[in-house]
Parts: C-alpha cells; structure tokens; sequence
C-alpha cells in the first residue's frame, strides 16, 4: 500500500476528489498525506498587454488564495482523520510539474494523486495539461482522478 501520498491542489472540484481519493488510500493503508499548493504568477499570461509584471499586491492576493485552499484541504483531511500537513510554493514562474516532482522527492512520497480536467483538443492546447506534464516527469506512481461529466 501507498503510505506517503501527495496531493497538488488548485481549489477545484477535481482536485477536491484528488484528495479525497488520496485521503481514502491512506486510511486504508495507513498513511499520510501532504497536500501542495502552487502560486503560479510569473508567466506570460501574467503580463499586461504593456509588459508589466502584476504587482506586489496581486502576489499576495494569490499566496494568500493558494494559503486558505490550503486550509480548506487540511480540514477535509482532519475531517477524514488521516494525517496530513500542507505545502505551498511560491516561486512564482515555476511549472507546476517541477514543484512536484520537487515535493514528491523532499517528501518521499510513493504515490502522487492529482485531478484532472480531461480537456482536449484546443483548450488542452491553449491551456496545457498540467496532470500530463506530472505523469511524464514524477518518478513515483500517479493516480490521476478525472472529471467526469454529468
């Protein structure tokens, strides 16, 4: 069984059955789970049409986001009773599969559970896919949990 599980969260509702996936596998199997975070700020898409950097507050307003999605994961998690703490990265232009890779290896984690849009076509292009980009870089098992539409 998996024992040390991560799980990047966004605040989404896939990313709420992430962890509420994670959290089930290490109840089962005695485990525990850190929950991640990624501010992600610094990108092109980051840029007025200008060329300026978003400022000092708008990178607060998102920690301080990424901080209380943090909080809410760490709740289902103690609501579940399984142990779990959090993480949130904050070096803004780092791809979000680098931080994983990144926290999957400090944590020595065995198992990485993230959710998944499923877009295809031309969103997944414009928007990328950052569950693929995880599943092609982390050395560890990924689970990756789908939306499913209704």
């Amino acid at each position: 069984m998996f024992k040390r599980i991560l799980v990047p969260v966004d605040g989404s509702e896939t990313s709420t059955k992430a962890l509420v996936g994670a959290l089930q596998l290490a109840r089962e199997g005695d485990g525990q789970v850190r929950i991640m975070h990624v501010v992600e700020g610094l990108t092109p898409m980051a840029m007025d049409p200008y060329g300026a950097a978003w400022t000092g507050d708008m990178l607060d307003a998102l920690k301080k986001a990424g901080e209380q999605i943090l909080n809410d994961a760490l709740d289902i998690a103690r609501a579940a009773g399984v142990p779990a703490d959090t993480e949130l990265f904050n070096n803004f232009g780092e791809r979000l599969a680098d931080a994983v890779v990144d926290a999957a290896s400090r944590f020595n984690a065995d198992l990485v559970v993230v959710g998944t849009h499923g877009r295809r076509g031309i969103p997944r292009f414009l928007l990328g896919s950052g569950a693929e980009e995880i599943v092609r870089m982390t050395p560890v098992p990924v689970l990756v949990m789908r939306e499913i539409p209704v």
